[in-house]
């Protein structure tokens, strides 16, 4: 179960799966690691340049973990045709953070709904399974402002328990960014409130 919890499933590099053929019609599928919208516009605009003689490029996406967004293109193709598919394949992998792009050169053939559907799924399944499918963890991440004079008494906590620092400004007082696991969140939420010498503690 703390398995599940820490963490989620993405894939580490963008890859190409096979080219799957259709009556004369060529689709490409591509996965790539993403985490927000600005990387699916990038991918998106990097594919319609390198293949810019293609007829469609129908994609989905997903991204978070505790709230999952995602969204669905079927870029002309009939409605639910090649945008759904191509999701039922992420969620068929359990995948999140990662989108698949799906590029048709129309052979000249019409290969009616149910072929396309068939065609989007395969294409974005052989992406998928040419991608390295990787666990992440989960992080929940503070920022602790203490002052100087109790550095050492912070940094001992830190040692002692093991704690990721990730960020760090020193100023007038002394911030750091700590890094906590999603399963130990509500431990540390707790234990930071006893530390009574810290000047301030938020989840960011």
């Amino acid at each position: 179960m703390e398995h599940q919890i820490d963490f989620y499933k993405t894939i580490s590099n963008p890859s190409e799966g096979l080219i799957y053929k259709e009556k004369g019609s060529k689709f490409l599928g591509f996965a790539f690691p993403i985490s927000d919208e600005e990387d699916v516009k990038l991918h998106l605009t990097t594919l319609k340049k390198q293949h810019h003689s293609a007829r469609h490029w129908c994609y989905a996406w997903q991204i978070s973990v505790e709230n999952p967004q995602y969204r669905v293109n079927d870029d002309g193709e009939p409605h639910n045709s090649a945008g759904q598919p191509i999701y039922g394949q992420i969620q068929s992998f359990n995948l999140t953070n990662i989108l698949v792009v799906v590029v048709r050169y129309f052979g000249g053939t019409k290969l009616g709904v149910g072929g396309l559907i068939s065609a989007y799924k395969t294409a974005a399944q052989y992406a998928i399974e040419a991608s390295e499918i990787v666990d992440k963890l989960i992080e929940i991440n503070f920022k602790i402002i203490i002052d100087y004079q109790n550095l050492n008494k912070i940094m001992r906590f830190i040692k002692e328990h093991q704690l990721n620092i990730i960020g760090q400004n020193m100023d007038i007082d002394c911030e750091l960014i700590l890094s906590i696991r999603k399963s130990e969140f509500e431990k540390y939420n707790l234990l930071f409130s006893e530390l009574h010498f810290l000047k301030s503690v938020e989840q960011i």
